[in-house]
């Protein structure tokens, strides 16, 4: 266990601030800009597209990033440079934009760069700020902590959208550097604050214990770093890929973002073309959806709390339930697809929301207490494998949605059809992440067999009561 004390809320407060501002430069990069290429400029919008799945493809470095972490042991110069390479991609993507107006070659070129530093920004500030979570919040915080901050992030994300949507109209491409300019400097200088003597004298703690006990096991991490600096990156990395654990847990964050990540952008559309739903009416039923995640999030964390932790179900069974509830909100939208207008859409929406901020949530919460599991010396690199499987399923989720509907659509020639063997693709996908979910949970049982041996009990009891 680490020696540092554990974060209170204003701690966890400041953390989520940061995460913040890292929404407010990213929606402004995928929403608005993606607007402006598309609208005002003309452009196809496979460029944005592309744009967008580049900065998701940057963040396979994300396990390098934790890496780094790990190796200096304090994450504030990670999570700052983070927000300083973040701000000036935010930036410099604003820039490219307006450029691509005069210059479209050029300017795209001067994008890729922009959405290039963006993906480094996001990997080394997200991943440190995930890993210095897990090292000094509290086992029974973590789910509340959780949906702290990223419903921070949520608020981040439509603060910055309401007031740039504002501020840019009428618009004009010096109002809009003038606004990217202005934000990244707002983002650095919050984050600058937040950040300010968070981490705390790392150090000092550490000499502060005069045990002799404690004062060994910090001469051996000492050692083990000094090994593993020499051993490099890569068998950092293998070693980690080769605790089972973490290798089902990289799995199941694949499966389930792929599932999730894929409906985002062909929902709207299907509720357009076969339940006949106005633009309006369709923006409603995504605000439905993401209300409905956030339902999911509050109860989790309220499962999660101190106080009735364990009582409305444990964190791993949130996970699992809602991965199996998503799926079956999947099937009803397969169903929606066949018959039609008469199906519940509004109701089975607002499930799959609230199935989708359940799981997401425990996943997070799950995510914290696994990295630190097997050494907190790792804990950075086991979060930059799972941010990069993540990464790479929110790239191909998007891509293989909206190819996935068009394909079928082109094979099967029926709207209605095409949209469910989509649907059904997700359903699949989540079903089976679900069963990921209880498969990291078995090695949780296991660990638990091995600590505590009893003759009495017996696993498959233990395994009812953890499920």
């Amino acid at each position: 266990m680490s020696p540092l004390p554990m974060f209170g809320w204003l701690h966890i407060a400041r953390l989520g601030l940061v995460q913040a501002c890292m929404g407010a430069v990213v929606v402004v990069t995928t929403s608005t800009l993606n607007r402006i290429m598309v609208v005002e400029l003309a452009l196809p919008a496979m460029l944005p597209g592309f744009l967008v799945g580049f900065h998701y493809l940057v963040q396979m470095v994300r396990p390098r990033m934790g890496f780094g972490a790990d190796q200096g042991r304090r994450c504030t110069p990670w999570m700052m440079g983070g927000m300083f390479v973040l701000a000036l991609g935010g930036f410099l993507a604003s820039l490219a934009t307006v450029w691509m107006g005069q210059e479209l070659s050029h300017g795209i070129a001067l994008a890729v760069l922009a959405f290039t530093l963006i993906g480094f920004g996001v990997s080394a500030c997200g991943t440190s700020l995930l890993v210095l979570m897990s090292k000094r919040v509290a086992d029974a915080r973590r789910a509340p902590a959780a949906t702290a901050v990223w419903m921070m992030m949520i608020v981040g994300f439509a603060v910055t959208a309401i007031t740039v949507g504002k501020l840019l109209d009428p618009y004009s491409p010096a109002r809009l550097l003038e606004i990217s300019g202005g934000l990244s400097l707002l983002v650095v200088l919050i984050s600058c604050l937040s950040l300010w003597n968070l981490e705390g004298p790392v150090d000092s703690a550490a000499s502060a214990a005069t045990d002799l006990p404690h004062s060994l096991e910090m001469a051996a991490v000492s050692l083990q770093k000094q090994q593993e600096k020499r051993q490099g990156f890569k068998k950092t990395l293998h070693m980690v890929w080769s605790e089972p654990q973490a290798k089902a847990f990289t799995v199941f964050v694949f499966l389930s973002m792929l599932a999730y990540s894929s409906q985002d952008l062909i929902l709207e559309p299907f509720a357009g073309a076969l339940f006949g739903l106005t633009p309006g009416e369709t923006t409603q039923l995504s605000g439905l959806h993401h209300s409905a995640v956030l339902c999911g999030m509050l109860a989790v964390a309220l499962a999660g709390s101190g106080r009735v932790a364990g009582r409305l179900g444990s964190i791993q069974s949130w996970m699992v339930g809602g991965c199996g509830v998503s799926a079956l909100a999947m099937l009803g939208l397969c169903l929606a697809a066949a018959y039609g207008p008469p199906w519940p859409l509004k109701p089975n929406v607002f499930l799959l929301g609230v199935a989708n901020g359940a799981f997401s949530i425990a996943a997070i919460a799950t995510m914290m207490r696994l990295a630190t599991q097997g050494g907190e010396q790792h804990a950075g690199t086991r979060m930059g494998l799972w941010g990069a499987s993540q990464a790479i399923a929110f790239g191909l989720g998007g891509l293989l949605g909206t190819a996935a509907s068009d394909l079928a659509y082109f094979v099967l020639g029926e709207q209605g059809t095409a949209y469910a063997f989509v649907f059904g693709f997700e359903c699949v996908m989540f079903v089976m992440a679900a069963a990921c979910a209880v498969w990291v949970g078995r090695y949780d049982l296991q660990k638990a067999l091995q600590r505590h041996p009893s003759p009495v009990v017996s696993p498959r009891k233990d395994l009812i009561h953890e499920y």
